[in-house]
């Protein structure tokens, strides 16, 4: 019997793209909803949304539960408003960074939006990608998740933390210590190098996540440096097991 597969195939690779099976060693977003799947995750807390790319990918390969998103950056925040209109079991919290402390701070606005950061960032960074420049700043309020994420978790709650907030991933933790004894598992951005002023590298938030009882379960590619290959930043997902 005649196959389509393989013209259909051919025509995707001409066009520059790949067609393949959506498994755990393909997909990076599948990978990550196996690991919910085992460990029973139904809410998810999304730190640093921007305008929901993570969200979105978790729907597309099947994810049902909750998802609560957090984002400082005013363009941002209004789109993602607009995603979670169309998603009923999304949520949105009320503008703002997450970090240590409740209050106030001043947030660094990357031309390329997911850049962004409380933090300085270094040459390294826009060495390797130009258009993350700083280009403007915002004044935002600022919530630690120990405050903000009571109030949607249930007695019941299966729960996962993504943290993706450029270099200030230990402030989140910071402002997370009761949280993080409730978690099931962590997704977190590690740098391999500085990129921000006063970040922590990725040693320093394996060694913290398991004292926390987390054990590293997969590591996905992130951003690497496209004029020598380089790889600068990693995700990092843990689970308590």
């Amino acid at each position: 019997m005649y196959s389509l597969k393989q013209p259909i195939k051919r025509l995707i690779n001409a066009s520059g793209f790949d067609l393949r099976r959506l498994t755990a060693n393909t997909n990076p977003a599948y990978q990550l909803l196996k690991g919910l799947n085992r460990f029973n995750v139904d809410i998810v807390f999304d730190v640093g949304a921007n305008v929901g790319q993570f969200a979105s990918e978790l729907r597309s390969v099947g994810y049902k539960g909750d998802i609560v998103s957090f984002e400082p950056l005013s363009d941002a925040y209004e789109l993602l408003l607009v995603q979670a209109g169309r998603d009923d079991k999304m949520q949105v919290h009320s503008r703002g960074a997450i970090g240590d402390y409740d209050g106030e701070i001043e947030i660094n606005i990357s031309g390329n939006s997911v850049s962004s950061s409380v933090l300085p960032m270094m040459k390294a960074h826009t060495s390797a990608a130009a258009h993350s420049e700083y280009v403007a700043s915002e004044t935002v309020p600022i919530f630690r998740l120990d405050t903000v994420a009571p109030e949607y978790l249930s007695e019941a709650s299966r729960s996962f933390l993504k943290i993706d907030t450029q270099g200030f991933e230990w402030q989140v933790l910071d402002g997370a210590s009761e949280l993080l004894e409730r978690v099931d598992g962590v997704l977190c951005e590690l740098s391999l190098v500085p990129l921000y002023e006063g970040q922590r590298l990725w040693m320093d938030l394996i060694q913290r996540l398991e004292q926390e009882g987390f054990t590293l379960w997969s590591i996905q590619k992130g951003f690497t440096d496209p004029r020598d290959g380089r790889t600068l930043q990693v995700n990092a997902i843990f689970f308590r097991c």
